[in-house]
C-alpha cells in the first residue's frame, strides 16, 4: 500500500536543498582528507533488524492507547516492516517473538516475507509469562526454578522456538529471563544461577549447525531484589561456560543509570563474546524509547567502539585505501585483528505514544547517523593523542566526529539505494497510515499479555 510515487515526489521536492547540503558536507570532509563517497559505501553495510512486537502500539501496566491501522497479525506486521525497509533500505530482517507472533504455517510466512524482500533474524523465546493452557507456572522463575518439571517445560519451549526459527531461516536465538527474586532470602543466589546454566546447556546442545545463542542481561524488573542474569558479567560467565557459539546481547535499556555501556561493549569485544544489540534509549530504566532520543552521545560512543573493533577485524575497505594524513584512519597494519567480529543489530522498543512505523524510521535514522559519525573518527589522530596522554585533544578528536552534521550523508545513502531522503515525511505524504487504518478493520491486534 506504500505509494512509491508520493515517496518519489517527496524526494524530488527536497533534491535541490539536499544537494546543497551534501556539497557543503563533502567540501568539509575533503578538508579533513575524507571522501564522502567512501563513507557512504562503508555505511551501506549497516543494517538493523525490526522486532515483530514493535509494530503495534505498546503500553504499560497502567494502560494502553491503541492507534489506527495496527497490524492484526504477523503478516500485516511484515507488511509494515517492508514499508520501513522501502524507506530506509536498512531493515531487511524481522526478529520474531514466540509465542506472541508464532506462525501457524512457518513456510507460508517465510514465503510472504521473501515476497516482500525480507528475511528473519534472531527468534526470541518467552518464559517470563504464563500462556493459556500452560501446564506449569513461571511465577517463581523458569530456568532457575526449584522444580525440575518447570525447568524442563522452559527448556522444551526454547527448543520449540529453535524449531520454528529453523523453518523461518533464522540462525540465532535470544534468551532473556525474568528469573529472579524480589525479597532477600527468597532465592538461593548461587544455586539459582547453576540451575539456569544447566538449562542453557541443554538448549545450547541442541543448537542447529551455524546457529548462535545470545544471553541477555537485565538488572531488575520484574525481579526487584536479585535478577539471576543481572549484568554483563553474569551474561559473560554463562556465554563462556556454554561455548564458542554463545555470546552476550546488550540491550541499551538494561543497565542501571550512569552505567558506562561503551565500556561494557569494549570488554565484551575483548572477550570475543559480543553477540549483538537491542537498540533503544532510556532516561530511568528499561524505557524502550527511540534509540538516540535521550543519550545520543552515548550511542555515538558505543558505535565508536564497534567501528574501531571492525577496523581491527577487517582489512581496509575497498575504495578507502591508506588514510590520508589527518583523515579517517581505516584499518591499519599495526592493529590486532579480531576475525569473525559480526555483532547482530536489532531494535527493541515500545511505542506507547508515537506511531510505531514513524518511531522505527526515526530510530533507524538515528542509528545510521551515529554509525556514520563513528566512521568519521580520525583513528590515527586518536591513537596518537592517546599514546601521548593528551586528554584534551583525544576527547576533541571524538567530538569533532560527533558534532559533524551527517544528515545529508545518511539521506544520500538512502536515496542511492532507492529509499527516501526524509523517511517520516515520505511516509506521511504516502498516506500509508490512513490506508491501513481503512483496510485493517474487524479483529484487532492482540497485544502481549503483559500489556
Amino acid at each position: 500500500m506504500l505509494d512509491l510515487q508520493a515517496v518519489h515526489a517527496t524526494n524530488t521536492a527536497q533534491t535541490v536543498s539536499h544537494q546543497h547540503d551534501l556539497a557543503a558536507l563533502s567540501e568539509q570532509l575533503q578538508r579533513r582528507g575524507v571522501s564522502l563517497n567512501a563513507v557512504v559505501e562503508q555505511l551501506r553495510s549497516f543494517e538493523v533488524a525490526v522486532p515483530s512486537w514493535a509494530l503495534g502500539t505498546g503500553g504499560t501496566r497502567f494502560g494502553r492507547f491503541p492507534g489506527g491501522g495496527e497490524p492484526r497479525d504477523i503478516y500485516e506486521k511484515l507488511d509494515d516492516v517492508a514499508v520501513i525497509h522501502a524507506l530506509t533500505r536498512a531493515t531487511p530482517r524481522v526478529s520474531l517473538h514466540i509465542p506472541w507472533d508464532e506462525p501457524e504455517d512457518a513456510a507460508a510466512l517465510r514465503g510472504h516475507a521473501a515476497s516482500l524482500g525480507l528475511g528473519f533474524d534472531a527468534v526470541n523465546s518467552n518464559t517470563f509469562q504464563d500462556q493459556p493452557g500452560q501446564r506449569l507456572s513461571y511465577k517463581f522463575g523458569s530456568f532457575c526454578h526449584t522444580d525440575a518439571a518447570v525447568r524442563e517445560q522452559a527448556v522444551a519451549h526454547n527448543l520449540h522456538v529453535i524449531d520454528v526459527g529453523q523453518q523461518l531461516g533464522s540462525e540465532s536465538i535470544t534468551i532473556w529471563l525474568a528469573d529472579g527474586s524480589s525479597y532477600p532470602g527468597q532465592m538461593h543466589l548461587r544455586r539459582s544461577f547453576e540451575r539456569t546454566l544447566e538449562c542453557l546447556r541443554q538448549v545450547y546442545a541442541r543448537l542447529p549447525e551455524g546457529w548462535r545463542l545470545f544471553t541477555e542481561h537485565k538488572p531488575y524488573e520484574p525481579a526487584f531484589y536479585a535478577t539471576v542474569v543481572a549484568d554483563w558479567g553474569s551474561s559473560l560467565m554463562l556465554a563462556q561456560a556454554l561455548g564458542e557459539r554463545a555470546a552476550c546481547l546488550v540491550d541499551l535499556g538494561h543497565h542501571l543509570p550512569n552505567t558506562n555501556i561503551e565500556l561494557v561493549v569494549a570488554r565484551l569485544i575483548a572477550a570475543a563474546k559480543l553477540g549483538g544489540f537491542h537498540f533503544n534509549d532510556a532516561k530511568y530504566g528499561d524505557d524502550d524509547l527511540n534509540a538516540g532520543s535521550i543519550k545520543p552521545y552515548q550511542l555515538f560512543l558505543i558505535m565508536n567502539e564497534l567501528v574501531d573493533a571492525a577496523s581491527e577485524a577487517e582489512p581496509a575497505l575497498a575504495g578507502r585505501g591508506a588514510p590520508p594524513s589527518g583523515g579517517c584512519a581505516g584499518a591499519q597494519n599495526h592493529r590486532r585483528a579480531g576475525p569473525g567480529f559480526a555483532p547482530a543489530y536489532m531494535i527493541d522498543q515500545s511505542h506507547n505514544l508515537t506511531d510505531p512505523i514513524e518511531a522505527l524510521l526515526v530510530t533507524v535514522d538515528n542509528l545510521q547517523r551515529a554509525y556514520a559519525r563513528a566512521l568519521l573518527v580520525d583513528r590515527d589522530a586518536l591513537d596518537h593523542y592517546q599514546a601521548k596522554n593528551d586528554v584534551v585533544m583525544a576527547e576533541q578528536t571524538l567530538r569533532a566526529a560527533y558534532e559533524t552534521d551527517v544528515r545529508p550523508l545518511v539521506a544520500e545513502l538512502r536515496e542511492r539505494q532507492g529509499g527516501a531522503l526524509a523517511p517520516v515525511a515520505a511516509l506521511r505524504a504516502s498516506g500509508y497510515r490512513a490506508a491501513v487504518t481503512s483496510a485493517r478493520t474487524g479483529a484487532g491486534y492482540a497485544p502481549p499479555q503483559s500489556l
